[in-house]
């Protein structure tokens, strides 16, 4: 698989996000101002987009905030999420970033427990869906 970063919400990436998040998933505010100045991230199988995500520093915080990963469906329970996650960890890392957190489905909460993010805050709702901040050191170090 291969793996490419684009400066701008390419195609692939925008494809992706409308098959998992709005025709699998339901939600209606897929896209944002946040498209036109985040890095983006896919993963190809040979010429075929299987999965994204975006990231971005956050200007109060410094913080590297990631999200919008998405799957297809068909290459679901393969460890590709672990995998896109870790390729943007260490990207930020190259980036010397410390911190990245990411605004998590709750019903996902678990597979990033499991990639060392920690939940903080209160439970909130993005379109009815009720979600979680989590938060990781950068490096695997264990949070502060």
């Amino acid at each position: 698989m291969d793996i490419k970063f684009y400066n701008s919400l390419p195609k692939e990436a925008k494809k992706i996000r409308e098959l998992v998040f709005i025709e699998e998933q339901g939600f209606q505010g897929e896209f944002d101002e946040i498209d036109s100045y985040a890095k983006h991230l896919v993963l190809f199988d040979d010429a075929n987009p299987v999965a994204t995500c975006r990231f971005f520093q956050e200007e109060k915080s410094g913080e590297y905030v990631i999200g919008r990963i998405a799957v297809m469906r068909q290459y679901r329970g393969q460890n590709i999420g672990a995998r896109i996650l870790k390729i943007v960890e260490e990207k930020i890392s190259e980036l010397e970033g410390t911190y990245i957190i990411l605004h998590a489905q709750l019903r996902v909460k678990k597979f990033y427990e499991k990639q060392g993010y920690t939940s903080y805050g209160e439970i909130d709702f993005d379109e009815d869906c009720p979600h979680i901040w989590m938060r990781k050191k950068v490096g695997g170090v264990k949070n502060e």
